[in-house]
C-alpha cells in the first residue's frame, strides 16, 4: 500500500490546486513527477525549499521525483510574478550552477538508490539547445492557440500594466517552453505529473493541454501546486533585510541560517514545522500542544531550526550554530569563540557596536584603547578602572584582570578582532586594520 501523497500534503498545508484524477493516479501506481527550478545562481535559497520538500515527500510516498534545472527557460524569464527578464547565462556557468544545485538537493532526495523511484536531475537545455525555431513552431506552436495563452492570469497581469515594459514575445512563449518540457518528460520518462508553486498553475496546465493535443485524449497528464509561502504578516517568506537566506554555507552561514528559523513567530513556526521538516503528524501535533503550554520556551522554533539546519547542513553545523548562539546568551569560553570562522563571528556580533582602529594602537594598555574617542567602550578611565576591579570586563571571553594590561597582536581573533564585554550584556567588536 503506497502512502497517500495528497493526504500528506494536505495536513502539512502544502496543497493549493490539484487537477481532477491526480489523487486516484497516485494511489493506483508509482508515478513519476517533476518540479522545475532555475539555475540562475549556484545555490538555492529557502524560497525553493517548499518545492524541494514536495519532491522529498513524493519519494517517501513511493513515487519517483525528477528535478528539472531550467537551463533553457532560466535564460528567458517567466512572466508569473516577475517583472524583469533574466540574464542569459553561458553554458559553463549553467552547468556549474546545475552541479551545485544537485549537491544541495541530494541532501533531500535519494539519487543513488537502486530502487525504481530513485531521484533524477535533468536540464531542459539538453533538449532545447538544438531545437530550431521552425521546428518549435511546427511541433509545439501549432497545438496551442494565442487565445488560450492570453487567458492565463500571469499573462493578463503583465498586459494590464503591472509591469512598465509590458510583456515581451520571449516571455510570452515561456508557457510553451515549459509545456514542451512536460511533453518531453512524458514521452521520454513516462512523467505524468508536474509539481510547482501556485504561481505556476497556468504554465503547468498548458503542459497538460499540450500533451493531450499532441498525443491524443487518452494521454493523461496532471498538475499539483503548493501555496506560495508567506510570513504571518503577509510579507514574502525567506527574505530578510540582508537579502535571501541561502542553502550554501558560504552565502549564509549555518549560524545565520539557524537563527532565521529560531526567530520566526509562533504562528509561522506552527506552519513551517509542517512544511519544512519530515516529522510525522503525531510528533508535530504533540510539539504544538507542548509549545502552547509555555510559548516562552520556543519549543516549536527550536525543533524547526534544528531539523532544517541538520537537513540542509549537518549535525556538526547545528552544534556549531548552537554554540555560537550561546556566545551571546550563555557562558561561552574563549575556546568556543576561537572556533568560529570569520563570517560566523561577524554574524553573531552583527548588532553590537563596532569600531575600527589601526593596528598601531597595539602595545598600549587596555585602558588607553578602550576609552579612546573613536572606540569609546567606557565613558571615562575612572569608570573602566571601577568595572575591571569589580570583575565586570572581559576581553575575548576571558576576564580582564587589570585595566592596564597591554593589548598585543596575540590577543587578536583571526588576526584582526577584539571582543570586549562590559557587564553581562554589552558587547563591542573592534576591528584592527
Amino acid at each position: 500500500m503506497i502512502k497517500n501523497f495528497v493526504e500528506e500534503l494536505k495536513w502539512r498545508g502544502m496543497l493549493a490546486q490539484i487537477m481532477p484524477g491526480t489523487e486516484e493516479l497516485l494511489q493506483k501506481e508509482m508515478v513519476t513527477a517533476y518540479l522545475g527550478t532555475d539555475p540562475t545562481a549556484d545555490s538555492l535559497h529557502i524560497g525553493h525549499l517548499c518545492g524541494i520538500m514536495m519532491l522529498r515527500h513524493l519519494q517517501h510516498c513511493g513515487h519517483k521525483p525528477i528535478i528539472l534545472v531550467g537551463g533553457a527557460t532560466g535564460m528567458i524569464g517567466d512572466p508569473s510574478g516577475k517583472s524583469q527578464e533574466r540574464n542569459l547565462l553561458d553554458s559553463t556557468t549553467l552547468y556549474h550552477n546545475q552541479e551545485c544545485i544537485k549537491a544541495q538537493v541530494a541532501k533531500f532526495l535519494d539519487f543513488e538508490s537502486k530502487a525504481e523511484n530513485a531521484a533524477e536531475m535533468v536540464n531542459n537545455y539538453d533538449w532545447m539547445k538544438d531545437f530550431s525555431f521552425l521546428d518549435f513552431a511546427r511541433t509545439v506552436g501549432k497545438h496551442i492557440t494565442v487565445n488560450y495563452m492570453m487567458a492565463k492570469d500571469s499573462v493578463q497581469k503583465r498586459l494590464n500594466g503591472e509591469a512598465r515594459d509590458g510583456l515581451s514575445f520571449t516571455e510570452f512563449t515561456y508557457q510553451l517552453l515549459q509545456g514542451y518540457d512536460f511533453l518531453h518528460l512524458y514521452k521520454s520518462k513516462g512523467c505524468q505529473l508536474q509539481l510547482g508553486g501556485n504561481d505556476q498553475w497556468g504554465n503547468m496546465t498548458t503542459g497538460t493541454e499540450l500533451i493531450r493535443r499532441t498525443l491524443g485524449n487518452e494521454s493523461e497528464a496532471f498538475a499539483l501546486t503548493c501555496p506560495l509561502i508567506t510570513k504571518s504578516d503577509g510579507k514574502k517568506f525567506g527574505k530578510t533585510e540582508s537579502g535571501n537566506i541561502w542553502l550554501d554555507p558560504k552565502r549564509t552561514t549555518p549560524y545565520a541560517f539557524y537563527q532565521f528559523w529560531l526567530n520566526v513567530s509562533d504562528d509561522d513556526a506552527e506552519r513551517y514545522i509542517k512544511i519544512f521538516t519530515s516529522l510525522e503528524k503525531e510528533v508535530v501535533d504533540s510539539l504544538i500542544i507542548e509549545h502552547k503550554q509555555d510559548p516562552g520556551r520556543r519549543i516549536l522554533q527550536r525543533r524547526l531550526a534544528e531539523e532544517v539546519t541538520i537537513m540542509v547542513h549537518s549535525q556538526a553545523d547545528l552544534d556549531m550554530a548552537i554554540e555560537a548562539s550561546n556566545i551571546l546568551f550563555g557562558k561561552a569560553t574563549k575556546e568556543s569563540l576561537l572556533k568560529l570562522d570569520e563570517q560566523t563571528l561577524l554574524d553573531v556580533f552583527e548588532g553590537v557596536p563596532h569600531f575600527e582602529l589601526s593596528k598601531d594602537v597595539l602595545g598600549q594598555p587596555a585602558i588607553e584603547i578602550f576609552t579612546r574617542e573613536d572606540a569609546q567602550i567606557f565613558p571615562s578611565k575612572g569608570e573602566m578602572r571601577k568595572m575591571v576591579q569589580g570583575g565586570g570586563v572581559s576581553l575575548n571571553k576571558e576576564k580582564l584582570e587589570t585595566f592596564d594590561r597591554i593589548i598585543s597582536v596575540e590577543d587578536l581573533i583571526d588576526r584582526k578582532y577584539l571582543l570586549v564585554q562590559r557587564g553581562k550584556k554589552n558587547y563591542y567588536l573592534i576591528t584592527m586594520r
